[in-house]
């Protein structure tokens, strides 16, 4: 899977998906990091790449997908502070979805 992960999602999960054999490109990596870039910049930005977004703003990119699901992909993460875990139940929750092109998909947490 292609991914583009936002500022505020953690470096350990985006190694972990790449060991897992996914294409995360951050957006560190893009050149685009501390520049204040509205979310729906980030959001065209990823699309623009072919990439479902990885993020924890749960609530802005909600409104995002609501106003337009032209895009591929939107996963939204509560925060995990287990970092590794966080990318296994990305991977796997994504292995039980055939395209997720115009899908904003949830992962939650585990309960403790």
């Amino acid at each position: 899977m292609n991914f583009y992960s936002d500022e505020n999602f953690p470096l350990p999960s985006v190694k972990e998906l790449r060991n897992l054999g996914h294409d995360v490109l951050t957006i560190f990596e893009d050149n685009r990091a501390n520049k204040e870039i509205p979310d729906e910049e980030v959001l065209a930005r990823a699309t623009e790449l072919k990439k479902a977004i990885l993020t924890h703003n749960r609530l802005d990119f909600k409104r995002l997908h609501a106003k337009n699901s032209g895009h591929f992909g939107i996963i939204i993460c509560t925060e995990n502070k287990d970092s590794l875990e966080l990318a296994q139940r990305i991977h796997e929750s994504i292995l039980e979805i055939e395209n997720i092109e115009g899908k904003l998909i949830h992962i939650y947490r585990p309960d403790k």
